[in-house]
């Protein structure tokens, strides 16, 4: 399933899965560090569920960010076949 980009700041980027029921954001923590959240709506297909992690910096953010993408893109298109 596609994500599209729908807020990008400087130290906050969220994407957005095509049927709009998951989110994933990564912001910059005030201390330098990075935050990784994904909120799956409770509508979603595969159930409502939220995730949250800390790591050390952006090349972490943006894997754990691509891990999730595929994730939870590939658990929809499952579903829906």
């Amino acid at each position: 399933m596609e994500w599209t980009r729908n807020r990008s700041e400087e130290d906050l980027v969220e994407w957005t899965r095509a049927d709009g029921y998951v989110t994933i954001r990564r912001r910059r923590r005030a201390d330098g560090g990075w935050v990784v959240r994904l909120d799956r709506l409770y509508q979603a297909p595969e159930g409502s569920g939220y995730r949250r992690e800390r790591v050390d910096d952006v090349e972490s953010a943006e894997r754990l960010v691509e891990a999730w993408k595929d994730e939870h893109g590939a658990a929809e298109e499952q579903s829906s076949t």
